[in-house]
């Protein structure tokens, strides 16, 4: 098997994820905490809390979709940017979407000492809509049973996130979601500015029977 970025990036999130599990005064230093992060200058701690996890499930979850929907996106840079440019390319877009994923959190939440976050989800995220930018006619499946064209279940899932970050209640950072998917969406506009045409076309070219 062909060792890939994707793979490292899982590979040191599933290493740091399970330390976490292990040990308190790791989780707690590396967890997303807006308001130790203002007060006690911790700005580490926004990429520090998206390797890690709060559970296997929650673990899973996040690194089979990066896994798919990563190697996209690296495979796209590699070909777009040549190999090296590529891969630091890859990194930083991932790393900087799950920075960028968390600064409404962190402004929403500041003055909250009880709220915690953590997890890769914003920077899953921007892979995963980067990834329908480039292949909106792609089909994209949930846990194998139902498949839709991926600018279709996209779409369905920004309109959840919008509506259960209204809420917030659920204790789960929509936020996060959301703006890591708008994040990857930019990307691809912002360093191949055709996407948007190519994106276009495919939508006027797709039947659904």
């Amino acid at each position: 098997m062909e060792i890939t970025a994707t793979l490292v990036l899982i590979g040191i999130t599933v290493l740091t994820s399970y330390q976490a599990w292990n040990k308190s005064d790791l989780l707690n230093r590396w967890m997303f905490t807006p308001y130790l992060i203002k007060n006690r200058s911790q700005w580490d701690r926004f990429v520090l809390s998206g390797f890690i996890h709060k559970d296997g499930m929650h673990l899973f979850f996040n690194m089979f979709t990066f896994y798919f929907f990563g190697s996209t996106i690296e495979y796209f840079l590699i070909y777009r940017l040549g190999y090296g440019l590529g891969i630091v390319t890859y990194v930083l877009f991932y790393i900087g979407a799950i920075v960028i994923a968390d600064i409404p959190t962190f402004l929403k939440h500041q003055g909250n000492s009880y709220y915690r976050a953590l997890g890769a989800s914003g920077g899953v995220a921007a892979a995963v809509f980067g990834s329908i930018v480039l292949r909106p006619l792609s089909d994209i499946c949930l846990f194998g049973l139902i498949c839709l064209p991926g600018f279709a279940l996209g779409g369905m899932f920004l309109i959840y996130t919008i509506v259960q970050a209204k809420k917030g209640h659920d204790g789960v950072n929509h936020d996060a979601h959301l703006y890591g998917a708008l994040a990857g969406i930019l990307f691809i506009l912002l360093i191949f500015p055709s996407s948007a045409e190519m994106f276009w076309e495919q939508l006027k070219s797709f039947r659904l029977f």
